[in-house]
């Protein structure tokens, strides 16, 4: 199924002309209301909306960075100097975790709100969720911006069931009793609810699972994980990824299963960047780069040329769904990138690997950092959990292993197996570096 066919399946140059005109008017939008806008792009030069020009000139505007949010916010409390509305028009306020030690809020009047609920309707119709179907859901509703999911449900017309996270007797209980066939969660608390029904004497197949979607972290799209999960639970699994401060569901994959969708269309503008020199790069079969993300109908607390720090594949295979334009697979994230001499390893690569030695390993794994940082001298140590059929590692495997690590991924890794269910289940994001064994860990140096 298609939510919205005439935005989805639009030819992406067709989207380009239409965003064209959305996107001027944003701009002077920002003229008009957002007086960190005004600042920032004066000071880069542009001096008006004309002198911002259009679409194919947006390369030359500044990026917004995530602390110039903070800092603005910090600043100017509690929603910062890029706020475009007025505070009586907002009828949501959701906030960040506040990992940092003070939370950022984000703003949505009716129409932002609406723009996600659409997104997260398309997303999902395009994983599978349709009209009826009961979905039992593993995001909170609040106060943090993932449980705005609740409203694109609605869209759609599922039969909601919250959950939320940190309670699996209740979420299994509610998939047994109400007949719930769906269900949204992170990739990490789907492998968790496998181990959990096993250690609670449930057939994972009795639950009756027809379908996935999951979000929240990479690994949804991950051939060992989604296999896990596929044959566990005998459903489909599809990947969406969004980002707060720009949509959920900006992304979301269809039965195609062969990566995400950019589903905002006509709400957000997409770039593909090099991440290190910030130069735009072509979508091109077998890209990668970083995305950034422009509003074009926002009005609370519009973005542009905002770094996601997400790191994606692309592929421009034609789609039998009919869905047009790129799809993009995610790789990680700049916060979580280790160097080890010269290469760039992002954490979800190794997993990419372990996917090769299926029935030796459960796919679990941790890099152990000897060092607190970004730069890593080799050998990199990463535990690695054998399978539940494995009590100890097969001759070999350790030194084979080794070598398939190095061959693709280019970094000398320092193995060594612990057995299965030795490493944590997450009921929402699992932990791929693990820093407690650097040095200067136990002192609490940075």
């Amino acid at each position: 199924m298609i939510f919205d066919p005439d935005a989805e399946t639009r030819p992406w140059d067709e989207q380009f002309a239409l965003d064209n005109d959305a996107y001027r008017a944003q701009v002077r939008y920002l003229f008009e209301r957002s007086s960190f806008y005004q600042q920032k792009l004066r000071e880069a030069g542009f001096d008006s909306p004309e002198a911002v020009g259009d679409l194919n000139d947006i390369a030359a505007l500044p990026f917004t960075e995530k602390d110039e949010i903070r800092a603005t916010q910090a600043a100017a409390p509690p929603f910062g100097a890029h706020i475009a509305a007025p505070e009586t028009d907002l009828r949501r306020v959701f906030s960040t975790s506040g990992t940092t030690g003070t939370p950022c809020y984000l703003g949505l009047t009716a129409r932002d709100l609406e723009m996600y609920a659409t997104n997260v309707a398309r997303g999902y119709t395009a994983a599978g969720f349709s009209p009826g179907q009961k979905v039992v859901v593993g995001f909170n509703a609040g106060p943090f911006v993932a449980g705005a999911v609740y409203y694109g449900f609605d869209k759609i017309g599922c039969t909601v069931i919250p959950v939320g996270t940190g309670n699996t007797e209740r979420m299994v209980t509610a998939i047994q009793k109400l007949g719930a066939t769906g269900i949204s969660c992170t990739p990490s608390y789907g492998l968790y609810m496998i181990d959990w029904c096993e250690a609670n004497g449930i057939d994972t197949h009795s639950l009756g699972l027809t379908n996935m979607i999951t979000a929240g972290e990479p690994g949804g799209g991950d051939p060992l994980i989604r296999g896990k999960i596929e044959e566990a639970f005998g459903c489909s699994v599809r990947e969406s990824m969004g980002i707060g401060d720009i949509s959920l569901s900006v992304w979301a994959e269809d039965e195609d299963g062969k990566g995400m969708h950019f589903m905002p269309r006509g709400y957000v503008h997409v770039e593909l960047i090099d991440p290190a020199t910030g130069e735009p790069r072509a979508w091109e079969d077998g890209a990668e780069g970083e995305l950034v993300y422009t509003a074009l109908r926002r009005e609370a607390m519009p973005l542009l040329r905002f770094r996601s720090r997400d790191h994606v594949v692309v592929t421009l295979a034609d789609n039998p769904t009919g869905r047009t334009g790129p799809r993009v697979r995610c790789v990680g994230r700049t916060d979580d990138m280790l160097i080890v001499r010269g290469v760039n390893l992002f954490p979800t690569a190794i997993r990419s690997v372990l996917d090769g030695f299926r029935g030796d390993v459960s796919g679990m794994f941790q890099i152990r950092p000897r060092e607190h940082g970004v730069v890593q001298a080799p050998p990199l140590p990463v535990v690695v959990e054998l399978d539940s059929d494995r009590p100890t590692a097969p001759a070999g495997l350790a030194e084979r292993m080794k070598q398939e690590i190095r061959e693709r991924l280019l970094v000398t890794t320092e193995l060594s197996f612990v057995p299965h269910g030795t490493l944590p289940r997450e009921t929402y994001k699992s932990k791929l570096v693990d820093y407690s064994d650097a040095a200067g860990a136990a002192a609490g140096q940075n």
